[in-house]
């Protein structure tokens, strides 16, 4: 091996070394290709990957998991589309269950303007009540304001209890309710169907 050869190894490595204690930084590490961001006591939170179509279909077909959201169930065809957005953005956070590897929902923190996340989620309906989403969210809002986020805010249809009563649990404060402010369907007449939202938002007290 010449000395050519030493110096360009000993820079790739420092190169390495340096990418990997950035990636920590950020919350970010490699787990067996699985692009982790934070971990809990009963969950991983990562980044999607390929293989998770069929828990992705499980959930996103199911008429009462997508009851407030902005879609209709989707079809298997549809969801490996929806997966491969998934896959490309960092948004988008896939919940691992730690003891069987299976994907059960996921959590979203769309990146806004003055330093301020819009967070959101949606989980297997067979998983609910069992405390998994407020686990995720407290963890990825503990780093995102560790990370320096101002301001992370949600919004979501008033009759869906469960949603509000989580984000007030995790210490959300409700600043807003919009009277029939917007609408995903019409009805047969061609009539939007509207629809009231509650804005809620959690500070960085640290901050």
């Amino acid at each position: 091996m010449d000395k050519r050869t030493c110096i360009t190894d000993l820079i790739l490595n420092v190169f390495i070394k340096v990418i990997d204690r950035f990636s920590k930084n950020l919350g970010v590490y490699n787990m067996k290709n699985k692009i982790m961001i934070a971990e809990t006591e009963r969950l991983i939170l990562r980044r999607y990957k390929k293989e998770d179509v069929q828990d992705l279909y499980e959930y996103l077909s199911d008429k009462e998991v997508v009851t407030y959201e902005p879609y209709k169930p989707l079809t298997f065809d549809e969801t490996k589309e929806n997966l491969e957005w998934r896959i490309s953005t960092d948004e988008m956070i896939a919940v691992e269950l730690k003891d069987s590897h299976k994907m059960i929902g996921n959590v979203y923190m769309g990146k806004r303007d003055c330093e301020a996340l819009e967070m959101g989620y949606v989980f297997n309906r067979n998983y609910w009540g069992y405390g998994y989403a407020t686990e995720s969210c407290k963890a990825l809002i503990q780093q995102a304001f560790s990370n320096g986020v101002h301001r992370i805010y949600a919004e979501c249809d008033p009759n869906n209890n469960s949603s509000w009563k989580l984000l007030e649990s995790l210490g959300f404060q409700r600043e807003a309710h919009f009277r029939k402010n917007v609408y995903f369907w019409k009805d047969e007449s061609e009539n939007a169907i509207w629809k009231d939202t509650y804005i809620y938002a959690k500070l960085n007290d640290a901050i």
